[in-house]
């Protein structure tokens, strides 16, 4: 798998091979010789061309937000759309593979998203269905190791509440960031139990609403 160039908590998602440097180029090709700014640019493919590469220098993105973003250039038509996104394709300047790697690891090692968390990161950029199951396939198989990390970095924020109100909230919190059910109430379940925090220990009257199966 690719390394993940980075992809902070900024909102800024790298910007594939030189683009991280403002003003690269990669292999020091550049689409043209005179159209970096878009400034009093009558052209449209030439607009469409320098609105595209500001995109890039910012943020990446996924062949599909760049033909959106292409296709908002008034006076662009489909052939220069495609035409446009062909030609960043061969120069390296968008890559769906590799956007999809680096918006997997780091929804992974950053935020600690369970799969199904990346798996719809990936659907809102415009990622295609094979190229997402292809990265999301190349990550570790640790999603129990990740939720309970994360469960036991929570566990202070529920003390005071009785037992099952404690792990109906880590349950909950671990599932929306995309944990199966059992992952999460089993990850939940534990970081409790190391805590110290279990039905013996709990405190207050018991919580009504939904009911957990006992711990073994």
């Amino acid at each position: 798998m690719r390394s993940d160039a980075s992809s902070g908590e900024s909102g800024h998602d790298s910007v594939p091979s030189a683009w991280n440097i403002p003003g690269g180029h990669p292999r020091g090709d550049r689409p043209t010789d005179s159209r970096s700014d878009d400034a009093g640019v009558d052209d449209a493919p030439a607009r469409a061309e320098a609105l595209l590469l500001r995109k890039l220098r910012s943020r990446s993105l996924s062949l599909s937000e760049a033909r959106t973003a292409v296709r908002g250039v008034d006076g662009v038509d489909e052939t220069v759309v495609e035409d446009l996104i062909a030609r960043f394709v061969d120069l390296g300047y968008l890559d769906d593979a590799a956007f999809a790697e680096q918006l997997a690891m780091s929804a992974v090692e950053k935020r600690g998203e369970g799969r199904r968390a990346v798996a719809e990161t990936l659907r809102k950029r415009g990622i295609p269905r094979d190229i997402a199951e292809a990265a999301l396939a190349e990550l570790p198989d640790d999603d129990a190791e990740r939720a309970l990390e994360f469960a036991r970095s929570k566990v202070r924020g529920v003390e005071g509440k009785d037992y099952e109100a404690s792990l109906r909230r880590l349950a909950g919190q671990l599932a929306r960031r995309g944990y199966p059910s059992s992952v999460a109430l089993s990850a939940a379940k534990t970081a409790l139990s190391e805590a110290g925090m279990g039905r013996s220990r709990s405190f207050g009257r018991p919580a009504s609403g939904v009911r957990f199966t006992p711990d073994d």
